[in-house]
């Protein structure tokens, strides 16, 4: 088939798609290969007449000195290990070696042993100035494993270094878009947003990123008082809002047993003999029973009775009967303010002050009366023992005898 150059000059392959990203390096390589051929395909090419003169030169020296050589070309690595052989500089075909024994030529092979274990480092507490302008002290651990040992020996100098460096300017740029909020509450999330950045970086020097945890945020000294007289203030706060409810709950509940009492006077004497079952239940002790209130009501429904007052005397009448008869008026006073004074020696009562037995006006007349008030003798006229003598015999007034209004007043007046 005729290949016409005119026509070759315009079959231009299409450009390649380059995806940069901020955290990925450029890794540049002198030796490019097709993405179908591994590392170390063509090494056989490579060596030269130089390299062949010295393989064969190290051959024959480990057939003449055996059995001593074997000892050094014979290695072992472990299960969790691999060995990456480079001959005269160059990567040996086939990859790492291992886990078990492998062989190296002495003196133109070396090996270097790659660990295939989790290992993880801590990221020193970085200060990050976050989102809403808080400055907070933040640290991390990061987990991660060598998940392609030839990629890793080749393409980075140190694994465990570069990804411990680039860790720190990850937490610092993931962090710097958050807030304050966010970081304390949203740990999980950074986390896993941290680790997928890390891991897309790290890909390409066969590094794989098993995890990330936020480990620690430090806010300065003031902000956690702040925080701290915020969130005590919010407690209490919803301390009383549960306080009020339960009274309100508490209030409806007395107010509905209340109305059962009220329709039904029974649950009130349930409600007291279980209250007494209960004390009685207890251990041995004093205990007074509160007197039913159902017994006393009939008593606080009771009016008490109206006590009918004796009648006073009228000013005009006390007057003239204070004239003729001292005694029997005083009586009278005494009866009405309080029962009466002085001692009663007889019969009469405790309505007259000093009087023996029944009173009778004709006694007034007869001399000297040894009946006294106040210590003083009581003389009468001759007029007043004539009144005394026609006048019917008067007993002294008390609480059971005739009292002062059934006298005629114009007998008192007279």
């Amino acid at each position: 088939m005729y290949d016409d150059p005119a026509e070759r000059k315009f079959s231009v392959p299409p450009p390649r798609e380059f995806k940069f990203s901020p955290y990925i390096p450029r890794i540049h390589t002198d030796v490019k290969r097709p993405p179908t051929e591994p590392l170390g395909a063509n090494i056989q090419n490579e060596f030269g007449v130089c390299g062949w003169i010295l393989t064969i030169l190290s051959y024959l020296l480990i057939f003449f000195t055996l059995p001593i050589s074997a000892c050094m070309c014979i290695k072992v690595v472990q299960e969790y290990e691999r060995a990456v052989i480079f001959r005269l500089g160059r990567l040996m075909p086939g990859g790492a070696k291992g886990p078990g024994i492998f062989f190296i030529v002495p003196c133109i092979d070396t090996y270097r042993k790659v660990d295939l274990r989790v290992l993880s480092f801590e990221v020193p507490p970085q200060e990050i100035l976050s989102k809403d302008s808080v400055t907070v002290a933040v640290d991390a651990v990061v987990y991660f494993r060598i998940s392609n040992a030839t990629i890793s020996v080749t393409n980075v100098e140190d694994a465990a270094r570069s990804t411990k460096l680039l860790a720190q300017t990850t937490l610092r740029n993931i962090l710097g878009t958050k807030t304050l909020a966010e970081m304390l509450s949203d740990r999980e999330a950074i986390s896993h947003q941290m680790q997928t950045t890390l891991d897309e970086a790290t890909e390409p020097w066969g590094v794989k990123v098993e995890r990330v945890e936020v480990k620690d945020v430090r806010l300065p000294v003031q902000l956690q008082r702040a925080m701290a007289a915020e969130a005590e203030a919010a407690r209490e706060a919803r301390a009383k809002v549960i306080v009020a409810e339960g009274e309100q709950k508490a209030s409806r509940a007395l107010k509905e047993a209340a109305e059962v009492i009220a329709e039904s006077p029974s649950a009130l004497q349930l409600r007291y003999l279980q209250t007494l079952n209960s004390i009685s239940a207890e251990k041995n002790s004093t205990i007074i029973f509160p007197f039913p209130i159902d017994l006393l009501s009939a008593f606080l429904q009771r009016t008490p009775p109206k006590v009918e007052e004796p009648p006073s005397l009228p000013k005009k009448i006390r007057s003239c009967c204070l004239y003729k008869y001292p005694d029997w008026v005083q009586g009278m006073v005494g009866s009405e303010g309080g029962g009466g004074h002085g001692h009663s020696h007889g019969g009469g009562g405790g309505g007259l002050g000093s009087s023996q037995g029944a009173f009778h006006p004709s006694q007034a007349g007869s001399g000297p009366s040894t009946t006294t008030t106040s210590g003083r003798p009581l003389l009468r006229s001759m007029r007043e023992a004539q009144f005394h003598s026609a006048a019917p015999p008067i007993s002294a007034p008390n609480q059971s005898q005739t009292s002062v209004s059934q006298l005629d007043p114009a007998l008192l007046i007279r």
